[in-house]
């Protein structure tokens, strides 16, 4: 398993950056505009970790700005913390054994969702390319949020 990123939605990009980047010394690495999602993602890093970021070697922080506004209360801001793994549907196996709910199964091969006892959403991406899809993956709803 490797950690990736932490997720922060963010209601003002602009302010957003001037805090993290000229402010903190953060650094921008990759910028995903996405029109039909209505959605930005920035990737950050510190600056030590650039190169490293850049082939997806360090961890980052994601500026998720939702172009729809939207209140974030109850925590809403953070979005989720974000792990690589070698097989997505073993490590959703195991932790479905343990009595972990897969909110967000992974239907696709490539991303599931699980929550935290403390109700923190974990996100799982499969290392490389996404495996075939398979059952009971392929037709297993969502439960609840992630």
């Amino acid at each position: 398993m490797k950690y990736l990123h932490t997720m922060v939605r963010v209601a003002d990009l602009d302010a957003s950056l001037d805090f993290y980047c000229a402010k903190l010394g953060l650094q921008e690495v990759s910028r995903v505009d996405n029109a039909g999602g209505r959605f930005t993602l920035v990737f950050l890093c510190a600056p030590d970790d650039v190169e490293a970021a850049k082939a997806s070697k360090a961890p980052m922080v994601e500026l998720t700005f939702n172009w729809d506004p939207e209140a974030y209360d109850g925590g809403r801001n953070f979005g989720h913390l974000a792990y690589a793994v070698d097989d997505i549907y073993a490590t959703c196996r195991r932790l479905m054994d343990g009595g972990v709910t897969i909110n967000r199964p992974p239907r696709d091969g490539h991303m599931a969702f699980v929550r935290s006892p403390d109700n923190i959403s974990i996100e799982l991406l499969q290392r490389g390319k996404a495996l075939s899809p398979a059952e009971p993956w392929s037709s297993m709803p969502n439960v609840g949020a992630w």
